[in-house]
């Protein structure tokens, strides 16, 4: 198990329940990161004593050091102090629970300082899933995966001896607010409606992903680099009640899947003490008051983010970034409200279709493909 942690992105929905964990498990916490939270970062201080703390943002930063002047907790700011967050040579473990493709460097900083990682944060595989795992490999630093859906995954995998056993990985999809709908019946959508998910309270953006099907297109690209699997052999099953969290489907027709509460507490402690199991605070699953578990087709029409990562996954090399930037900008106009629901898989098709696609791309590649798919992102839709 983890002794201490270096938790980036500690003020966001992942990092709130990480530091649940941590107090509930006994686990200290290095470091502290936020982008801007100043008066949550400051709470957060004062109730761990961590030795850094971190604000991207300068103002905010400076805003945090006078707040907690009398703490002795050292306060750094911009890209720069979340790197050294990431690689804190104190900590054993760093949570990687930014959003976006932020998460890449710190991610790559912390493997190089040869740290685990406790992935939450999926861009960095949908954008550089090779350049990642390879780094990993290099290093034989481990990276366990806390999205509920790949922790069910890892869970699953634990017995299996050769991965050639397995026949494919199967993610389950909440299917979101908006299962069952006509594609008509979402023109009119806006974000109050889409942020009210069914199952899970998160961050704003994965809520809309969540409603687009696009975080389960990303996920399935997460699965591709994580467990080594191409895309053919991993499938989607829309399960609606979230107690199945993953399957893997193995070659002797078994098929193995991990239940639990929809709490993410679950498989962000699994993360830190992996891989060990010990109590904490998610409740277990009662299953004599659970639902009728059902199992549905995802719907590729009615959500066409879905099919697009496919696409992307299918083409490999810098596509997936396209798809994730494009995407973040369209979440982030969607929220404005400068365009509508259906605008956003409108607008991650046009990248798709304008930025060139690379094979096998370096860190400035990708980097390259997404300022790129941002840049086409932007603009009134087709």
């Amino acid at each position: 198990m983890m002794k201490r942690i270096s938790l980036l992105g500690s003020t966001g929905s992942i990092g709130r329940q990480t530091l649940e964990v941590a107090a509930a498990c006994g686990i200290t916490v290095g470091a502290v990161t936020a982008r801007r939270s100043v008066a949550l970062l400051e709470e957060q201080v004062r109730a761990f004593r961590p030795e850094l703390a971190v604000c991207v943002d300068p103002a905010a930063a400076a805003d945090l050091k006078v707040r907690t002047a009398d703490t002795g907790v050292r306060v750094a700011a911009g890209p720069e102090g979340l790197l050294e967050a990431a690689s804190l040579p104190s900590a054993d473990c760093v949570v990687t629970a930014v959003v976006g493709i932020a998460g890449l460097e710190p991610t790559l900083a912390a493997i190089r300082a040869g740290k685990r990682v406790a992935l939450a944060n999926k861009e960095t595989m949908v954008c550089a899933g090779e350049l990642v795992t390879g780094e990993a490999d290099r290093l034989g630093v481990d990276i366990v995966p806390v999205d509920s859906e790949h922790s069910a995954i890892f869970q699953c995998l634990q017995g299996c001896r050769d991965r050639g056993e397995v026949r494919r990985l199967i993610l389950t999809a909440s299917g979101g607010p908006f299962f069952g709908c006509a594609r008509e019946q979402l023109a009119a959508v806006g974000p109050e409606q889409a942020l009210k998910h069914p199952n899970w309270s998160m961050g704003a953006k994965v809520t809309i992903d969540s409603a687009t099907l696009m975080n389960k297109g990303l996920e399935l690209i997460e699965a591709m680099r994580l467990f080594r699997m191409p895309p053919e052999k991993i499938s989607i099953a829309v399960h609606r009640e979230s107690i199945v969290h993953s399957l893997v489907e193995y070659s002797d027709g078994a098929v193995l899947a991990q239940l639990g509460a929809p709490d993410m507490r679950l498989p962000i402690q699994y993360a830190l003490t992996w891989p060990e199991r010990r109590p904490g605070p998610a409740k277990p699953l009662d299953l004599l008051s659970c639902p009728p578990l059902t199992f549905a087709p995802p719907d590729l029409e009615t959500f066409p983010c879905l099919r697009l990562a496919l696409e992307a996954a299918g083409r490999g090399g810098t596509a997936t970034a396209v798809l994730n930037g494009a995407n973040e900008v369209a979440v982030e106009r969607f929220l404005k409200g400068e365009i509508s629901f259906l605008d956003i898989p409108v607008l991650v098709e046009r990248a798709l279709e304008r930025v060139p696609v690379m094979s096998d791309p370096g860190l400035e590649d990708i980097l390259e493909a997404d300022r790129a798919a941002r840049e086409a992102a932007v603009g009134a839709p087709c």
